[in-house]
């Protein structure tokens, strides 16, 4: 009975450990559950600011403090999954493996507790074989006493019959024979379940004790070590999150301050000269206001800044229509006069400024991005030029597939016509004709575009040296174009562009009155005036500049009161007079 509790007792601290592991297996699922809940959090949280494609936050990553961000929302997807490895791992290395132990411990358990009661119920067996041995010998030596007694009573009785008192004496035989027989038996009883019980107390039931023992040892170690596992698998991490964090901050002492606002200036840079020094009007004395001659919405000819809207205005609406005059091309029919003036190469750079104010007044932007600042065109075009580029590639990738394929149908006709692909192969073609055509197209505007910046920045660096050669003279530069008030007037009004009467257009081909000379200019190289309107020069040549460079790279000059026409802004080293405006030297 007392073993039978010991077992009552170990079954229910056995209980107890399974209970203890199961909830160990269910701390851990809902750790896994943390783990993950948390990571997909992070994740969305790193793609919520993330730069979306094709949006004006992608252009803002170029600034070091912006990409440290965009470094370090890539940093939070990376230590987001490494809580997901986490929670991976304790489910493979802990839950996982915990679950199936529990499983198999308890069928161990209950394989042990089957002995155990197995062992207890046989000995129990053996010890009901016994008592009922040892009652069967005391009932047999009783009945033996009686039937002994009994004989010597008959035995004793003269009156009894010798035959009765045989009879007794037989049965008093058999008495004894039985309990002889009982005894026997009962002894033999006795001696094995001794056996039984010794083997029971000393063998079997230490056996499945120490069974149980080790059973529930090997929990405690399994608990252990899953309790290790569950740090082991923080700690595996630890390298890689510091990692993450440390690529933070790395990102954090990679903004460079200047760096960003370098990429700042350059964004907004408009390439443009400032504006000169505003002259002194003396109103004491009568005199005519100067008028800048970079203004193309005022009259060069009598000084006086005409209207800009309506009636027929004398204002320099086309600064390149002048030609070479003489007594014969005076009287020439206007019609003619016009077809020389739009075949002419300087003067096609004026009728390319009237369609880009009409496609402004429009409201497209022009193709060329004239309207922009020089700086921000040529980024613009730069920018079109490589995406041309990149279109032709893909194209090009594009044909070689299909030629690739068609090779194959030609190999093994029974895969495919090769001829259903030459319709897609000649459109591959001409499309990225069309594209190389743009391309060198938007390369010559940006070729034109590099090679006046540069020129401007020689001429600067030319200007220091002149400037302190000559300091009566101030040097000169066809980007400072200021109105009388100083304020820039790159292009003409596109107001006036557009509401500028017939008549006027007209009128510029009629007689006009000589331009003022504005400064002197020596060449630097022969040039032969080939086209209309320009004019042959030689080098070394000193002539007079009435028209400055309007950003087209020509200078219009004068070799005497016949001969005037345009020459590269590059073969003359121009030197303004020191009244005009945003003096600079060209060369």
């Amino acid at each position: 009975m007392k073993q039978k509790d010991q077992f009552d007792n170990l079954e229910k601290h056995t209980q107890w450990g399974i209970d203890v592991l199961e909830k160990f297996i269910k701390f851990v699922k809902e750790r896994t559950e943390i783990e993950l809940s948390y990571a997909k959090q992070l994740r969305n949280l790193s793609k919520k600011y993330q730069p979306k494609k094709n949006s004006r936050e992608e252009e803002e990553y170029r600034y070091t403090s912006a990409r440290a961000f965009l470094a370090t929302l890539n940093e939070m997807n990376d230590y987001a999954g490494q809580h997901e490895v986490i929670s991976e791992n304790m489910t493979s290395l802990i839950t996982g493996e915990l679950t199936r132990y529990v499983q198999e411990l308890k069928q161990e358990r209950k394989s042990h507790f089957h002995d155990g009661r197995k062992a207890q119920q046989h000995i129990e067996t053996c010890w009901k074989q016994l008592e009922a041995s040892k009652r069967r010998f005391e009932r047999d030596c009783k009945e033996a006493d009686r039937a002994q007694q009994y004989f010597e009573k008959m035995d004793a009785d003269i009156n009894v019959t010798k035959a009765d008192v045989e009879k007794a004496r037989q049965q008093a035989q058999l008495r004894h024979q039985m309990a002889e027989d009982s005894k026997a038996e009962y002894s033999s009883t006795l001696q094995k379940f001794n056996s039984e019980q010794h083997d029971h107390y000393y063998t079997h039931i230490p056996h499945i004790f120490q069974k149980i023992q080790e059973m529930e040892e090997r929990r405690i170690v399994r608990i252990g070590e899953s309790m290790k596992t569950f740090a082991e698998v923080d700690r595996q991490v630890i390298p890689i999150i510091g990692k993450c964090l440390d690529e933070i901050t790395k990102a954090a002492e990679s903004i460079d301050h200047k760096n960003d606002s370098q990429l700042v200036i350059e964004a907004f840079k408009s390439g443009f000269e400032p504006p000169g020094d505003v002259d002194f009007e003396d109103f004491t004395q009568p005199m005519k206001r100067t008028v800048s001659e970079s203004s193309l919405s005022n009259s060069r000819g009598d000084g006086k800044s005409e209207p800009k809207f309506g009636g027929k205005s004398k204002g320099k609406l086309w600064p390149f229509i002048k030609k070479n005059k003489s007594p014969k091309q005076q009287k020439e029919p206007l019609s003619h006069r016009f077809n020389e003036f739009m075949t002419s190469k300087p003067k096609i750079h004026c009728f390319r400024s009237l369609k880009r104010g009409l496609s402004l007044k429009l409201g497209a932007g022009p193709e060329d991005f004239s309207n922009l600042p020089p700086e921000q065109r040529r980024k613009k075009l730069q920018q079109k030029v490589d995406e041309l580029n990149r279109d032709i590639q893909k194209e090009m990738d594009q044909r070689d597939a299909l030629t690739k394929m068609k090779d194959v149908y030609i190999k093994n006709p029974q895969m495919g016509d090769a001829a259903s692909v030459d319709h897609r192969l000649a459109e591959l073609g001409q499309n990225i004709e069309k594209l190389r055509l743009e391309v060198q197209k938007f390369e010559g505007w940006l070729a034109e575009v590099e090679g006046r910046l540069s020129m401007r920045s020689e001429a600067r660096r030319q200007s220091g040296l002149y400037e302190a050669q000559n300091p009566s003279a101030v040097n000169s530069c066809a980007q400072d174009r200021e109105s009388p008030d100083g304020s820039y007037t790159e292009e003409q009004s596109q107001e006036t562009e557009m509401k500028v009467p017939a008549t006027d257009f007209d009128d510029e081909f009629d007689d006009e009155e000589p331009l003022p000379t504005i400064g002197t200019c020596k060449a630097l190289y022969t040039f032969e005036g080939q086209n209309e309107g320009t004019i042959s020069v030689a080098e070394g040549e000193m002539l007079y500049v009435i028209e400055e460079d309007k950003g087209d790279g020509w200078t219009r000059i004068r070799r005497n009161e016949d001969e005037e026409g345009y020459v590269p802004t590059s073969y003359v080293e121009v030197y303004l007079d020191k009244n005009a405006k945003g003096a600079m030297t060209y060369i």
